[in-house]
């Protein structure tokens, strides 16, 4: 009886020992078997992360947007740039040149990297998306030559007129992806270059209409 009753008290022992152990190989998380602990793993899905270290939820919409805005931006850039360069150019449309250069600089940028987080192609440059006539505002390349070779108020007229069409077509660009996009920041962006954008319309037209 005494042979009996101990080996019955050593089974509880027994069970404690291995629960113990089963803890240790399995509590605080698992081995993937190279050493890295596996702890939460379970039911994540990879996520594609932006410069700024925000989970992205881009789609084609918001990819499509990016492509094609940077080069879009970069032209504007571009007439800025040409009309900067001239002498005499009223304050006005100096103001406005180096609004449109500050604004989308940056945005340019944050394009460019959005692309890159999302494992998009990069946009096209400037020079490759030039104006086909398809509607979205850019410049053709006789564009860009009359604007370099203008001068004085013709160049100030020429400017106001082919800004305006730019910018219609980047705030048609925009609209596009406040109503499709899926990533939060990219629509946000959007929805700015709408109202910045529609606002300089306004102003140009009224430069035109005093000229």
């Amino acid at each position: 009886m005494k042979h009996t009753f101990l080996a019955r008290a050593r089974v509880p022992a027994l069970a404690l020992v291995v629960a113990v152990s089963l803890a240790a190989c399995t509590g605080g998380g698992s081995d993937d078997g190279s050493g890295h602990d596996m702890a939460g793993m379970s039911g994540a899905s990879p996520s594609t992360e932006d410069p700024s270290g925000s989970a992205s939820e881009a789609g084609a919409a918001d990819v499509m947007f990016a492509q094609m805005m940077v080069p879009h931006h970069e032209q504007a850039i571009e007439m800025a740039d040409a009309l900067l360069a001239k002498d005499g150019t009223s304050p006005e449309l100096v103001d406005l040149a180096e609004r449109i250069k500050a604004a989308q600089g940056p945005e340019i940028e944050t394009l460019t990297g959005w692309l890159e987080a999302w494992g998009a192609e990069p946009a096209a440059d400037g020079h490759a998306g030039m104006g086909d006539g398809t509607g979205d505002g850019m410049m053709t390349a006789d564009d860009m030559q009359a604007l370099d070779d203008a001068q004085g108020a013709d160049a100030e007229r020429l400017f106001l007129e082919q800004m305006v069409v730019h910018h219609e077509g980047a705030v048609e660009m925009a609209q596009a992806e406040v109503s499709d996009g899926e990533d939060a920041d990219a629509v946000a962006m959007a929805q700015a270059i709408v109202d910045t954008q529609t606002d300089e319309i306004q102003q140009m037209k009224e430069l035109l209409g005093s000229r």
